[in-house]
């Protein structure tokens, strides 16, 4: 896997924890799963990016 590898896994993991903690923050009401594990992919759309810092800042 190779370092960069591994550091890519902790930072993907972070993410995915950070927002499923701060869910609760954000206008989102469903698809908790959803959005937590496709972080990533999601981040390119403007309102997504704005919920994720809002569960972020806790």
């Amino acid at each position: 896997m190779g370092l960069l590898g591994l550091v890519a896994l902790v930072v993907y993991g972070g993410g995915a924890w950070k927002f499923w903690t701060g869910f609760d923050r954000t206008n989102f009401s469903q698809g908790k799963v959803h959005l937590s594990l496709l972080w990533p992919v999601y981040m390119f759309s403007k309102p997504y990016r704005q919920n994720f810092t809002k569960a972020l800042k806790g």
